[in-house]
């Protein structure tokens, strides 16, 4: 039997899907980072990710997307480009509308930020969620379609609505505990590619077990 893992360094791991691609080869900004194995998937143009589902990425803020996440079509990133001043009557950009009102360009350069937005490893983005600049959503989370992110979301926690509220966590405190310790998504290819079943359907025990020792 063939023991070697899927390739991360393909664009389209399903030759005949082209509608997903690999988050990690695809990327060409130094803002954006994905990790291996997180995928994107889209029937209009997957490759269009960088422009069309991370907006407003005007400042100096990233993007960082862990490992083996999972993002459904129409996922948007609001990064902190995105943001006009609201201590003033008006909330409109003028100066980036050129002429004698750029003079006043130093109006949008002191507006708040919430720095970078980071994904934790093995997310799980529904169809058509949003999230907002500066949220870190964390490990083993799961998105649900349509949520409208935020604040940030703890490691395996269950998130959803507008804006998303926390549903419930996918384990017990004690259990989260143990995954974020095992962090499977570390292990090397070989001994992964070894207990693919058990991280996908075992328990947290079974996956302790299965654990490479040092």
């Amino acid at each position: 039997m063939d023991r070697l893992p899927a390739d991360p360094t393909v664009l389209h791991p399903f030759p005949d899907q082209p509608r997903v691609v690999l988050l990690k080869p695809l990327l060409t900004s130094p803002l954006i980072e994905a990790g291996e194995y997180s995928y994107y998937d889209d029937p209009d143009d997957p490759t269009a990710f960088e422009t069309r589902n991370v907006l407003y990425h005007y400042g100096p803020e990233r993007l960082v997307i862990g490992k083996f996440c999972a993002l459904g079509t129409g996922v948007r990133f609001i990064m902190n480009g995105a943001n006009h001043r609201m201590d003033g009557p008006s909330t409109f950009p003028f100066p980036i509308m050129g002429g004698s009102w750029a003079e006043h360009f130093d109006l949008l350069t002191d507006l708040p930020t919430r720095g970078d937005t980071v994904v934790g490893h093995d997310v799980w983005f529904g169809h058509g969620t949003t999230v907002m600049p500066g949220v870190r959503i964390g490990h083993g989370a799961v998105i649900a379609s349509g949520a409208v992110v935020v604040d940030d979301v703890p490691d395996y926690g269950i998130v959803g609505g507008n804006p998303a509220r926390l549903i419930r966590t996918r384990h017990s405190a004690e259990d989260i505990a143990r995954l974020l310790s095992i962090a499977w998504w570390d292990w090397p290819p070989a001994h992964l590619t070894e207990h693919i079943r058990t991280v996908m359907a075992g328990t947290v025990d079974d996956l302790e077990n299965a654990a490479p020792r040092p």
